[in-house]
């Protein structure tokens, strides 16, 4: 019977816990339960204290549900409005943020929209830069190549340089320079040749350049006689694009060579003289070695008190750049090469050459 009140009391105190969990003021009958449960401990153990005990138990759970009932509906009652205002702002919180979401995406889209838009437009400008600018360059390639062919010019790459005043195509043709004549450093080696073969070979080696024809097209040794343009001129016979564009007058004019004039390719051989006096009168390059400069030229005293013929140029240089120059004797011939002249010189002569070494005159 012990056992079966205890369970149940036990039960009333839980339930009445749970309903104060629920209803705070439930905890109220639960004090009062207590209070009741307490006095009839005491009343069945010592028999003393209120007799009624158990009214006391019954009073306190009846106010104890009372009690929550009125609590809960109070709440519900109360927190109504203000759990409709918790939704409300709840929602309009969340429609809010729902819209900035969109909005923000919306944002996001339209800026990707604009960069595509840009990207595109950059890309349609650069094709369309690139048209007008190959549009140009095949424009310009016309102009040269209409320029080039009305001055008879003819491009070509340089392969090798074989000294100062020759060089080789890298088709393999060998050409000297018309007009010019650089101190040798091949068979035989002049001062400041090493110089002008070293100048010609820093400025022309591996570049694109243009050959001109003056009148003859080649030496005795096969090689091209040609002028040498770094650039097309408008007009080839203007000397400040002389003095810019072409190869031949940078020798004169840097004192890396003595003009030197031989029939009939003189077209330019007045120009020549007048850099070579600029160059001397300056003391450039091989000029600064001597008044006679290093090698023969036009501007050597021997030239220029010798017989000169219409174009200014010494009698015993009888035919083009290249071809034999006569000499009496070797007494003559030394006078204007004083070590001889090998067999690949124009003033060779095999009836100079006693000794049959293919050097002629030699001290």
């Amino acid at each position: 019977m012990k056992v079966i009140r205890g369970a149940i009391i036990t039960i009333v105190i839980v339930f009445m816990l749970l309903m104060g969990i629920a209803a705070p003021a439930a905890f109220i009958g639960l004090a009062v339960f207590l209070v009741g449960l307490y006095l009839n401990i005491q009343y069945r153990k010592y028999k003393i204290n209120f007799k009624k005990s158990g009214w006391i138990m019954a009073a306190g759970f009846v106010l104890s549900i009372f009690l929550a009932t009125a609590d809960s509906d109070a709440t519900e009652t109360v927190s109504e409005p203000e759990k409709e205002q918790i939704m409300t702002d709840q929602d309009e919180a969340d429609k809010k943020a729902e819209e900035e979401k969109i909005g923000e995406e919306k944002a996001k889209e339209e800026e990707a929209k604009k960069q595509e838009e840009e990207q595109a437009r950059l890309e349609a400008e650069q094709v369309e830069k690139q048209k007008q600018e190959e549009a140009e360059k095949q424009k310009q390639e016309q102009d040269q190549n209409q320029a080039a062919e009305s001055l008879g010019l003819e491009l070509v790459t340089v392969g090798r340089v074989v000294d100062g005043d020759t060089i080789e195509t890298s088709d393999g043709r060998k050409v000297r320079l018309i007009g010019v004549n650089t101190p040798e450093s091949t068979t035989r080696v002049e001062e400041y040749g090493k110089e002008a073969s070293q100048f010609t070979t820093s400025e022309l080696t591996g570049k694109k350049i243009w050959m001109q024809k003056d009148v003859s097209d080649t030496d005795r040794y096969g090689r091209l006689l040609r002028i040498i343009w770094v650039d097309i001129p408008t007009d080839d016979m203007d000397e400040n694009e002389i003095r810019e564009k072409m190869f031949n007058a940078h020798l004169v004019l840097n004192g890396y060579a003595e003009p030197s004039t031989y029939n009939p390719d003189v077209k330019y051989s007045e120009y020549f003289r007048k850099f070579g006096r600029e160059a001397r009168e300056a003391n450039k390059g091989l000029w600064a070695l001597g008044d006679e400069g290093t090698t023969k030229g036009d501007l050597d005293s021997a030239a220029a008190s010798g017989s000169n013929d219409s174009s200014g140029t010494a009698s015993n240089s009888t035919s083009a750049d290249g071809s034999t120059e006569s000499y009496q004797n070797c007494t003559e011939l030394r006078k204007v090469y004083p070590n001889g002249v090998p067999s690949t010189h124009p003033a060779y002569a095999s009836k100079h050459d006693r000794d049959k070494d293919n050097f002629a005159c030699e001290r």
